[in-house]
């Protein structure tokens, strides 16, 4: 299994003078337990190198039992160091490719040419695509293959209305996740705030919030099985 993980390169949020970047548990737990299934990853960013972390996924409180081991983990400090170009992605080379969230993503990979290729080209010659959190709205420009959004009919979830009113960020973020999938015609659906919850509709499985990354990761292996 070669499976592409792509990250953000976005590390301003908005116009608070504040960082963003990627959640680190949302790159940690996947990384992990795809790379335990027997996964060969390969890590990429549009602009290539060190991804930007988002402080707050770094905080005590933010912590869990895969963001911990990356931390005692150099070999996997190093892969994430020195991520490739996004750009230079062959499709044809993976099987799978899991989108880690965070807020940064909304920024760039939403809007970014090369990212909206990749995951059609994925889905066009049946491989699955994977989102968790505020990475579904990477789906956001994503045509299927009949030229409507990709997530059209689809059951998505992502990174809640209420979720992003409570980190105090509606007003900040360029869009909201809830609303957009909505808007393309997805069949949105969510639990309580926090929760794991993760669906996969077809070739696409997309998590609700930092809590589900697992849960969407495990969905990827099983689509792959």
């Amino acid at each position: 299994m070669n499976i592409l993980m792509v990250l953000t390169s976005h590390d301003r949020l908005g116009d608070t003078g504040k960082k963003t970047g990627f959640w680190l548990e949302e790159f940690a737990a996947p990384y992990y337990l795809l790379k335990d299934a027997g996964a060969q990853l390969t890590l990429v960013s549009p602009q290539g190198g060190q991804p930007p972390l988002d402080p707050k996924s770094d905080a005590p409180d933010a912590q869990t039992e895969a963001t911990q081991r990356f931390k005692a983990d150099p070999a996997a400090q190093a892969v994430l160091a020195a991520t490739g170009k996004l750009a230079d992605v062959d499709a044809a080379s993976f099987d799978a490719v899991f989108y880690p969230g965070g807020h940064g993503p909304l920024w760039d990979l939403a809007e970014d040419r090369d990212s909206i290729a990749l995951i059609e080209a994925m889905i066009a010659a049946g491989k699955p695509v994977a989102a968790v959190c505020h990475a579904p709205g990477v789906l956001r420009h994503v045509k299927g293959a009949d030229g409507k959004p990709l997530v059209n009919g689809k059951r998505v979830t992502g990174f809640t209305n209420t979720e992003e009113e409570a980190v105090g960020l509606t007003q900040v973020v360029p869009f909201l996740v809830e609303d957009v999938l909505e808007e393309s015609g997805g069949l949105y659906s969510k639990v309580d705030d926090w929760q794991p919850y993760a669906i996969t509709d077809g070739l696409l499985v997309t998590g609700q919030n930092p809590a589900s990354s697992e849960a969407a990761a495990q969905a990827l292996l099983k689509l792959l099985a």
